[in-house]
């Protein structure tokens, strides 16, 4: 069977997704072009030998629609022979591009793909794909739900709830991923994965400094009266300190054939080993990453401790806390470099964000394997395994 090895990832610097923000003036089209050109200068291919453009994009309105992949990759100056097309698995769409890449080259019927990854989220506002929609579901949806779900901070609070996660032990969690991110920063050990863009060298949203007294003085962002009553056990724990970042970047990971790297020259850096794909409870919505790990690690062969790493999005720090609980995972194998909450979340490109920083911290840690799982809008996950290949 054909492997799919990971030549190159690269990714922009993550700005704050708000008009203030370092990126807000840089078109999303240009965001995304910005990788997609460093992808190709970096490596030194000619373009023209790839198959495909897969590109993960959520918020696909305005500046974002009509199939950005293609625009892009004319920006970037590619051949205007080279197709491309933009995918939408939510938060997990960059890591599907990766996927799909992956299974593609697997099948035989790509040799070459860059996957991507792009969010404007200061252009393009979270949730704007649906504004001015009186009805998203339909009928069968609602009889089969008649409550209702409930919006993703909900959804964290439940898994707090759940799963018994004190307030301290997030805010402890969301310091750590800022000091983890600033250490990284300092040591320059995101240098080899960041392409400058518009003027930012690094990531703007780590913050240094913080105390849990700090935190621990935020208010709950969720809380609803209504919910409140629907909902108990609800703690009111989540605050913005504990929540991920909106954020503007683009990302961008060259995908290829084993046999048609070693046809180009090209050194594999890694190799896709195992993906899997998971539904879970709506309601709870972003449990997903444990029924999706447990699937990866059984096709795989592997078990959970033969993994050295770990990327998991931190969409919200409970997320990340229960799926630690469920595998007795240490934490100090978990976002090794920080994750969203310090350096933000810009939807579609997260997912080939998270595989870049997870695949160059691999390396620089001389480990084998990578796991990575993002939980998705709709009680959805993806979980991929990578193996590190010795130079």
């Amino acid at each position: 069977m054909r492997s799919a090895v990971i030549v190159d990832a690269v990714r922009t610097p993550i700005g704050k997704g708000k008009a203030t923000g370092a990126l807000h003036d840089v078109h999303p089209v240009d965001l995304l072009a910005h990788s997609l050109r460093a992808i190709v200068d970096r490596t030194g291919i000619d373009p023209g030998v790839i198959d495909d453009v897969i590109t993960g994009v959520v918020s696909q309105v305005g500046e974002q629609s009509v199939n950005i992949a293609r625009r892009a990759l004319l920006a970037a100056g590619y051949p205007e022979s080279v197709p491309g097309v933009s995918v939408d698995r939510q938060c997990g769409s960059g890591q599907q591009a990766i996927a799909f890449a992956a299974q593609g080259i697997i099948a035989g019927t790509y040799d070459v793909v860059v996957a991507a990854g792009v969010e404007s989220m200061s252009r393009v506002p979270m949730g704007s794909a649906a504004f001015g929609t009186a009805d998203l579901n339909g009928r069968a949806f609602d009889e089969r739900y008649p409550e209702g779900l409930v919006g993703q901070g909900i959804s964290a609070e439940l898994i707090a709830a759940r799963w018994g996660i004190s307030r301290r032990a997030m805010d402890e969690f969301s310091l750590r991923s800022h000091e983890r991110a600033a250490t990284a920063a300092k040591n320059g050990l995101f240098d080899d994965e960041l392409v400058a863009v518009a003027g930012l060298h690094a990531d703007e949203g780590i913050r240094v400094g913080s105390t849990l007294d700090a935190l621990s003085a935020l208010r709950p962002a969720y809380h609803d009266e209504a919910m409140a009553r629907r909902f108990p056990e609800i703690n009111w724990q989540i605050t913005a300190a504990n929540a991920s970042q909106i954020s503007d970047g683009s990302a961008a990971v060259l995908v290829m054939s084993e046999e048609k790297a070693a046809e180009l020259g090209l050194r594999p850096r890694a190799r896709v080993h195992t993906i899997a794909v998971a539904g879970d409870d709506p309601l709870l919505m972003l449990t997903g990453i444990i029924p999706a790990t447990r699937k990866a690690l059984a096709r795989s062969g592997l078990d959970i401790g033969d993994i050295d790493l770990f990327e998991v999005n931190e969409a919200f720090a409970p997320v990340v806390l229960a799926w630690s609980q469920e595998f007795g995972v240490d934490l100090d194998k978990v976002n090794v470099h920080g994750g969203a909450i310090a350096l933000g979340h810009p939807l579609g490109a997260s997912g080939a964000r998270l595989a870049t920083t997870g695949l160059h911290a691999l390396e620089q840690r001389g480990g084998r394997y990578l796991l990575q799982t993002m939980c998705e809008a709709g009680g959805l996950a993806n979980t991929t395994i990578y193996e590190r290949l010795a130079s």
